[in-house]
């Protein structure tokens, strides 16, 4: 009997204890926090009440029991003690020796990975893993492949080659699929349908049609990848239109050989083409001297087709005269002059000194008339490069006082000043090359037909000397 009270009280503490973690497991569940200190209050007080009734009940179940089940509790108390000892002390001697059976098969795992290269075989594959997913995240091919139920396929071989431990055949294979996928698919023509995002920002779905890892299209418009959206774009400015109509026929065909755009850089020379500026932001950069310069031009260019028209209407009359000297028109030059002496009987003088002044005089009548314009277009072909020059002159101090100001030689900042220089002499060539060529051309088509009237003055005249000589 004194054995068993001196046992009560590790007996009730045990108790104690398990009724506490069991009540405090079933009357407050892991992070439930309460709803204020008042609340957490009464939960402890619950809790605690709870303790002392389940302690009240043991206490008043053992105290009631007979000596003998009181004994028997006891001994089946301590039989649970030791069972539980025993198998705690067998799983940490099984733990020990598990450790143990780890830390030799780890060396025997290195100690083989050694012999057989394992170590660098893996590290090239982690190697060739990260080269791969920033090939694949760069590449167009991937919008084709894309993964709704976890990452994609760049990301896949990041985490691989990111990974300290040993790889696993999966992710070996998953190395090795994507490669060949990526291989397979560089070298292919085809269509399939992506998100594509639109000048205006909303995002579309589109038939694309990808030539290799180079370039896509859609629409006949020209697309651009964006890495860090892995998604396709259209290009806010596309190219010229006999490319454009290139990659619309290529689009529409279905077989055989047809032509199309090809950017070999994978995107690099197309983005660069598209950004090239057209020609009226080429005048543009011009700014005042440019416009002079094209106003010039374009008066020079106005009076140059008007005096054509006028000399091939006049060539083609003085041909037409020729053909029929006996009766003179007033329409062209030829006629004009010969009715200055033939056309009146009362004019013709039998002083012939008098009918070559005339003549004469008729001839330097006609001479204005078609040789107008031409010094106008000379002015014109000399005052381009000056004007030229004066636009490279303005464009170099805009140039030098980006540089001062800035304190730096950045090309970007220097790029408006030289832009301005460059057009101006551009433009002043421009007017001037073509204008000399039309300046030429109206020389010469006035010498032809000033040429003819001389010609035929100078027979008129000699026919009546040799007419009076005869009389």
């Amino acid at each position: 009997m004194t054995r068993i009270m001196s046992r009560m009280p590790a007996l009730m503490l045990a108790a104690l204890v398990a009724a506490q973690f069991t009540t405090a497991a079933t009357a407050q569940p892991p992070n439930a926090p309460g709803d204020s200190l008042d609340a957490l209050l009464r939960k402890v007080q619950t809790v605690r009440t709870a303790q002392e009734q389940i302690f009240d009940r043991r206490i008043a179940e053992f105290s009631g029991a007979t000596a003998d089940e009181q004994q028997a509790m006891v001994e089946r108390a301590e039989s649970q003690r030791s069972e539980r000892e025993a198998a705690s002390q067998a799983l940490s001697e099984q733990y020990s020796q598990n450790e143990v059976r780890i830390n030799e098969l780890n060396r025997q795992l290195v100690e083989k990975a050694a012999g057989l290269g394992l170590a660098e075989l893996f590290g090239v594959a982690r190697q060739v893993a990260g080269d791969a997913a920033t090939a694949l995240q760069q590449s167009l091919i991937t919008t084709q492949f894309p993964r709704a139920d976890g990452p994609v396929a760049d990301e896949l071989l990041r985490l691989f080659a990111e990974s300290r431990t040993v790889p696993a055949p999966v992710e070996l294979e998953q190395l090795w699929l994507e490669l060949h996928r990526e291989i397979t698919a560089s070298g292919q023509v085809t269509r399939y349908t992506a998100p594509v995002v639109q000048p205006n920002g909303e995002t579309v779905s589109a038939a694309v049609v990808r030539i290799g890892p180079f370039n896509a299209t859609a629409d006949g418009r020209f697309l651009s990848y964006l890495p860090s959206l892995r998604t396709l774009s259209v290009l806010p400015r596309q190219l010229p239109g006999d490319l454009m109509d290139a990659a619309a026929g290529f689009e529409r065909a279905s077989s055989g050989y047809v032509p199309a755009v090809v950017d070999p850089s994978r995107g690099v020379l197309l983005g660069l083409y598209v950004e090239r500026p057209t020609l009226l932001e080429r005048i543009e950069l011009g700014e005042t001297v440019g416009y002079v310069i094209i106003a010039v031009g374009v008066a020079a260019a106005v009076v140059f087709l008007y005096q054509l028209i006028h000399l091939i209407r006049a060539r083609v009359a003085v041909a037409r005269q020729l053909k029929n000297l006996d009766q003179p028109a007033s329409d062209n030059p030829l006629g004009r002059v010969l009715l200055a002496f033939k056309g009146d009987p009362d004019r013709i003088e039998q002083n012939f000194e008098v009918v070559e002044l005339r003549i004469s005089e008729a001839v330097l009548h006609e001479v204005p008339r078609l040789e107008r314009f031409q010094a106008f277009l000379r002015l014109s072909v000399a005052a381009g490069p000056l004007l030229g020059l004066i636009g490279t002159v303005v464009g170099m101090i805009i140039t030098f006082q980006s540089i001062t100001e800035a304190g730096s030689s950045d090309p970007k900042l220097m790029a408006t000043g030289i832009g301005q220089a460059m057009i101006a002499t551009v433009l002043g060539l421009g007017i001037a090359i073509p204008l000399l060529f039309a300046n030429a051309l109206l020389n010469s088509l006035s010498r032809t037909v000033v040429q003819i009237l001389d010609e035929q003055s100078t027979g008129i005249l000699a026919e009546g000397i040799e007419r009076q000589q005869s009389a």
